[in-house]
């Protein structure tokens, strides 16, 4: 059976009811008229034919089959380890968890939000500062965010150079050689055995635990560090902060690195919960998403994100960073990991790991062979004079990769799954034998272990049996809100289907096991799938290359600036580094810019919603030869196909600059328009929006690049070959990114072939008409494109109503809750609106049920406005209704509680129920905690005493 109908909402009949209401006779009308003739495509999509589910299932399966499962000992950052089957089922293959949206409205996300504060407070205990975030993209890029971060808050050096430990990971160093010469920030890469170098530093970055294993003492080169003004950051190993002194401890200022090893698979280089920690004081320029603690309503505690202001969408250009997308599903499976074995567990853990790799290091001094380091915890470097092609051929007969870290030394590193039988194997790849019992070798010394406790929130002691792990991941998904509930008509954001069939591939060995660096004869399947879906992506947007490696959207953004920068750069044009950007633009593209060091010149909208041509023209001339290029969003962030975009490319072209076309809203154009061929030089892809990678959450991303031809050769480098290239510019740690979810888009596109996508397209284009259509009367939308139509979204303009009743966008947001919906997107691009985007995969009835619910919700802001009842005391500002609240002793509101609960009939059906009142954002903000509130905060018979606890700091702020 074909995979369409499966995706699609409406069915034919439906189909039909929706074109009657938006007044055109087909979908072919309804095209013609929205889509600017002179963008749209001339040919079909030239891709194969749609396979059914089972189908690309087993063409998968084929693909799969062409990679080579070996025990994965290579290290380089990336460690092997168990998924719990319980953290599996009960995340990673759970709807409730892996079909969620970012927490932006708290009061329906208080389920992912505990899950992501568990795994700050985890983060912070064991690095042992005082603040955590919700977690980053890969290790080398949150080094490169820490750097920055370093620069921003030290204000007492003025230097520009920042000092880097030689024995980071190769891929961190590459990394950080791009991003720290896109922005003048002076890279040293240097020894530090011997100490830090000469010379000014606003920031020094030291490896605990080095790419060849050796652990070191950090708290004389943070003192030299100190001593000089500079702030220090230390990249570090979770694991073996179980065994090692915290760098928190060691006086570090930031601590950064990787939670993979915490149940996430290698899942061939990503996608994997980066942290970032640091101490008290730098929390205003921690990037990312910091969730902490406030209160509700009714004075209980109540989790939501901290210090919004920092983020891009608000700040543009003056963000701390251009973060959109974090890592959060995987983050949530690393805060499980902790809590489901506990301090104790973890320890035992790690003992095992570093008692294996001493057996390692036991057998072969032993044999005679040279164990370079003697303070080591997982990872053991031999030297072999002239042999390491042999040794690693020989281990690789035994079925196990090891690093070949040159033609004379091999390295191993031991996870979680690996055990004597496969330390035995790897030492007679050596040519060693078993070490004799009791042979001791690699004890830490005292000077380097850690004496504190750490995880010592109930959090990690509470949910150690199975049974308590899974009620309670049950309990935090019953209090969210996901798309396994309702549809989430998120604009910009196309929260669509992300189908049980897509998702199954994942976990499978052949795809979750690969380390990113295996030899290229075990990784034919992979490569083959990412060279498929390449192509596939680079014939849907018209251009000829595209590359997966950005993992989210804002490395997407950041590498097609890169490219345009780079492109100019190439010509001699080293004036050119001037970008324009419409007002409507999403707010990562100006935060991308500067980070790609480009100058930001904001291009004003024309009163339809368009990119103002006068102050186009105006600006392109004012910035002159300067001009690198134009951001712009197409269909436009205002929700509509702007007839004139060939004239913006136009003008732009003429000028010498180049222009990127954001491809957040791809899902109105497939198979219709090709942003490569109407005057696109470079987009970016959101795999997870258009192509059905799952948001989880808040995360994981996939931001593909694609360039047309003049730009191919700035595409993002290799950083693996790339680690010593002084000109190369990764922008992700791993060659293909979050490789791990690039089967659920190859799923999507494999199994819906050209005419399905782009009846997706048209799909997604009727459902914003229709309830553009049907909200008409009370809700008008905002902007309308050619033929009075908007695209794949609408902005819902409620100022009007809300002068007149004081009711805000907010208010009606937080009121949808009780009608179980998630809030559309909230004041952006315009305040006072919502945007709303209902994707293809909503059917009738579940559009209409939001179009009810927006109507009913309508009625009563038009009660305030016409003085039936105060603002203040209306159903819409008291909302959302807990069920706390509703079935209290005491009523003294004047309205009935029916109309809280149940504001429409089909509501006692089924009926959502918000775990908490009105978030207070102030509160949080005024008295930031980001850990763990002890039990006692949420005592059912003191709720005044929990907000009391939040307002006076009585809950430890942090640590």
């Amino acid at each position: 059976m074909s995979f369409l109908p499966r995706h699609l909402g409406p069915d034919a009949a439906e189909t039909r009811t929706m074109l009657e209401t938006v007044g055109a006779a087909d979908l072919d009308e309804l095209v013609a008229r929205a889509v600017p003739a002179t963008i749209a495509t001339d040919r079909p999509l030239d891709l194969p034919a749609p396979l059914s589910e089972h189908e690309a299932l087993t063409a998968l399966r084929r693909t799969a089959a062409k990679n080579r499962v070996m025990t994965q000992m290579i290290g380089q950052g990336y460690a092997d380890t168990v998924t719990p089957p319980a953290l599996r089922r009960n995340i990673l293959e759970n709807p409730a968890w892996y079909t969620s949206y970012t927490p932006y409205q708290p009061e329906i996300s208080q389920g992912r939000l505990e899950a992501l504060l568990t795994f700050q407070n985890a983060v912070m205990d064991l690095t042992g500062l005082d603040l955590a975030n919700a977690s980053l993209l890969d290790e080398a890029t949150a080094v490169a965010e820490a750097v920055l971060m370093m620069q921003r808050s030290n204000r007492r050096s003025t230097s520009r150079r920042v000092v880097v430990d030689s024995r980071s990971l190769p891929q961190t160093l590459a990394v950080l050689r791009g991003r720290c010469r896109a922005v003048g920030v002076e890279l040293v890469v240097a020894d530090l055995t011997e100490g830090l170098p000469e010379g000014d530093a606003f920031g020094v970055v030291l490896a605990q635990v080095g790419v060849d294993g050796d652990v070191a003492s950090l708290e004389d080169l943070v003192e030299q560090a100190r001593a000089r003004g500079a702030f220090v950051t230390v990249s570090t190993d979770l694991l073996a902060l179980t065994l090692l002194r915290p760098p928190g401890e060691q006086g570090a200022d930031i601590a950064v690195g990787s939670a993979q090893r915490f149940g996430v698979p290698l899942f061939f280089g990503g996608p994997h919960a980066a942290f970032i920690a640091c101490r008290k004081g730098l929390e205003r320029n921690l990037p990312g998403r910091l969730v902490g603690v406030s209160v509700d309503s009714s004075g209980r505690p109540a989790y939501r994100l901290a210090l919004q202001t920092r983020e891009q969408h608000i700040r543009r250009e003056k963000a701390t960073s251009n973060i959109c997308t974090a890592q959060a599903l995987l983050a949530i499976v690393a805060g499980a990991y902790a809590a489901y074995h506990g301090p104790e567990g973890l320890r035992a853990i790690a003992e095992r790991v570093h008692g294996l790799a001493a057996r390692l290091a036991a057998g072969l001094a032993a044999a005679g062979t040279t164990v370079v380091h003697d303070r080591f915890f997982d990872t053991v470097l031999a030297e072999v004079p002239g042999r390491a092609d042999e040794v690693v051929a020989a281990a690789a007969e035994r079925g196990i990769n090891v690093r070949r870290a040159d033609a004379d030394h091999v390295s191993v590193s031991v996870g979680e799954p690996h055990d004597e039988d496969d330390v035995d194997a790897v030492l007679a790849a050596f040519g060693a034998s078993s070490p004799e019992a009791g042979a001791a070798a690699g004890e830490l010394p005292a000077e380097l272990l850690r004496t504190d406790d750490y995880l010592t929130h109930p959090v990690f002691t509470t949910h150690r049996s199975e049974t308590a792990m899974m009620r309670w991941l049950r309990a935090l998904a019953d209090k969210d809100l996901a798309l396994d509930r309702t549809m989430i008509p998120l604009g910009s954001c196309t929260m669509k289907l992300n189908a049980a069939a897509e998702m199954e591939p994942i976990s499978w060995p052949e795809f979750a096991s690969i380390h990113p660096l295996a030899p290229e004869d075990q990784t034919e399947g992979w490569r083959e799938l990412v060279g498929q879906l390449e192509s596939w992506l680079a014939e849907i947007t018209g251009y000829t290359a595209v590359s997966v490696q950005p993992n989210a959207g804002s490395q997407g953004e950041l590498a097609g600036l890169l490219a345009i920068r780079r492109y100019h750069l190439s010509r001699g044009d080293r004036q050119r580094k001037t970008i324009l950007i419409p007002s409507s633009a999403h707010g990562t593209n100006a935060a991308s810019a500067v980070l790609a060091d480009l100058k930001v010149v904001v291009v004003a909208t024309a009163g339809d919603g368009s990119v103002d041509m006068d102050d186009l023209a105006a600006k392109i001339e004012a910035v002159g030869d300067e001009l690198a290029g134009i951001m712009i969003t197409y269909p436009s962030t205002h929700g509509v196909f702007e007839a004139q975009v060939t004239d913006v490319c136009a003008a732009v072209h003429d000028a010498g600059g180049q222009v990127y076309v954001d491809g957040a809203n791809l899902n109105a154009l497939m198979g219709l328009a090709r942003p490569g061929r109407f005057g696109g030089d470079v987009s970016h892809l959101n795999l997870h929006k258009t192509f059905c990678i799952p948001h989880g959450g808040g995360g994981p991303g996939v931001g593909p690049v694609a360039v047309a031809e003049h730009l191919v050769p700035f595409l993002p480098d290799d950083p693996a070959v790339s680690a010593d290239e002084t000109d190369a510019f990764p922008v992700s740690q791993a060659r293909y990114g979050s490789a791990g979810v690039l089967p659920i888009s190859w799923m999507y596109i494999a199994m819906t072939g050209a005419e399905g996508l782009t009846a997706s397209a048209r799909t997604a284009i009727l459902s914003a008409n229709y309830v553009s259509a049907r909200l008409a009367d009370v809700f008008p939308t905002l902007y309308n494109g050619p033929g009075n139509l908007v695209a794949h979204e609408c902005i819902l303009d409620l100022r009007a109503l809300t002068k007149a009743s004081g009711i805000t966008a907010e208010d009606v947001c937080k009121r949808l809750v009780d009608y179980g919906f998630h809030a559309p997107t909230l004041a952006f691009p315009v305040a006072g609106t919502l945007m709303v985007e209902p994707t293809e995969s909503e059917n009738l009835a579940e559009l209409d049920r939001f179009v009810d619910a927006m109507r009913a919700i309508h009625a009563e802001m038009t009660a305030v406005a016409e003085g039936e009842v105060t603002a203040e005391d209306s159903v819409l500002r008291r909302a959302p209704h807990t069920a706390e609240v509703l079935t209290a002793d005491e009523w003294d509101r004047p309205y009935p509680r029916s109309q809280a609960a149940y504001p429409l009939p089909e509501l006692r059906l089924a009926k959502y129920w918000a775990p908490v009142g009105r978030v207070e954002n102030a509160a949080g903000d005024r008295h930031l905690v980001c850990s763990c509130p002890p039990i006692e905060a949420f005592a059912v018979d003191a709720p005044a005493s929990a907000g009391e606890a939040i307002e006076t700091g009585a809950v430890e702020t942090a640590r």
